[in-house]
């Protein structure tokens, strides 16, 4: 596919593009589904060669997403289960791993800052006690049916969900509609800066922010040639890691536009933000690398050999800790001072 020049709207090839834009304008979307490509997705990990950096601690299950919860200093992976069900593990330092059984199955996580993981699910999303280890199920109205696949907190503390055929629910309590959006084939990932949300769209291979209303989308652009992951730092940063087209991709969210984007060779595909780094892995290198990206342009500042098949990542800010999570079974690598700050 012919690239798209940086900060530019979508033009060719992706029709659903151009109807973002406008959808705002009628109350009569298009009922046939956008066209999509295949989506990209993560290297297949070669063997770990050398020993990680840091420390490996073992975790059942092959991990599909993680979360660091400020709050109480856990690390929240979430691993599928058998029969429709999922595994929540909760890491703590000095404590033995603490296991939540989700069904149905959760499908993506975000934390609330208070002691809360946030997990959708079909009908609704979980809200997960960290500290009792116990979660309850929040039913959104009117969606007992829906598959919600990704969920952020908007800082109103409302939640917005996404589901699996193309919509984004903005809540407007915890179980109230406010507003929904179907201009998608899917929404893969959500994050949030202030009351804008960001959505990533893998098959069409595009970012839109919805507007605070959650009643259209307010800019939609391209975003590489397969992007697949997505993640807020707190600096107003939206990271993407254009997995096949092997860059590193940052957004301002409000407006949206591109601000940089940079190459990362070997299947960059896991993401983390924080306040001085901006963290990719690099799953066909078993890599990860931490970028400085307020000079303008990212510039490598330190690099880990990981776990084999680092394909997701979290950071706690306070201890400048990294959590590098395998997604073939082969644990949680656990980086200290990982950008070498004291």
């Amino acid at each position: 596919m012919r690239p798209i020049p940086a900060g530019q709207p979508v033009r060719a090839g992706l029709f659903a593009l151009a109807l973002l834009l406008t959808a705002g304008c009628t109350s009569n979307p298009a009922e046939t589904p956008p066209p999509t490509i295949e989506p990209a997705q993560a290297a297949v990990s070669p063997p770990v060669t050398a020993a990680p950096d840091g420390e490996v601690r073992e975790l059942r299950g092959h991990a599909a997403s993680s979360v660091f919860d400020p709050a109480t200093s856990t690390l929240a992976v979430l691993s599928p289960g058998p029969e429709g069900q999922a595994t929540l593990s909760l890491l703590a330092a000095g404590k033995a791993p603490r296991d939540v059984t989700l069904m149905p199955a959760a499908t993506a996580l975000s934390v609330d800052g208070k002691g809360d993981i946030l997990a959708s699910t079909r009908g609704g999303y979980f809200r997960v006690d960290v500290a009792a280890a116990k979660a309850s199920k929040v039913d959104v109205d009117g969606a007992q049916s829906v598959d919600f696949t990704a969920i952020a907190l908007r800082s109103d503390g409302n939640p917005v969900l996404g589901t699996a055929d193309g919509a984004v629910y903005t809540l407007g309590s915890d179980h109230t509609l406010a507003a929904r959006l179907k201009i998608f084939a899917r929404v893969d990932s959500l994050v949030t800066q202030g009351n804008t949300a960001v959505v990533l769209d893998r098959g069409q291979t595009s970012v839109t922010a919805v507007n605070a209303d959650g009643t259209k989308a307010a800019q939609a652009l391209r975003a590489g040639e397969g992007a697949t992951t997505l993640a807020a730092d707190t600096r107003g940063r939206v990271l993407v890691a254009d997995t096949r087209g092997d860059e590193l991709l940052v957004f301002g969210a409000d407006p949206l536009i591109m601000r940089q984007r940079y190459p990362v060779p070997a299947a960059p595909y896991g993401l983390a933000g924080s306040a001085d780094l901006a963290w990719v892995s690099q799953t066909a290198a078993n890599t990860v690398i931490g970028y400085d990206l307020s000079t303008g342009i990212p510039v490598e500042k330190v690099r880990y050999r990981t776990v084999q098949q680092p394909n997701s990542l979290a950071y706690d800010d306070k201890t400048d800790t990294l959590y590098v999570v395998s997604g073939s079974g082969a644990g949680v690598q656990v980086i200290r001072t990982a950008s070498g700050r004291r």
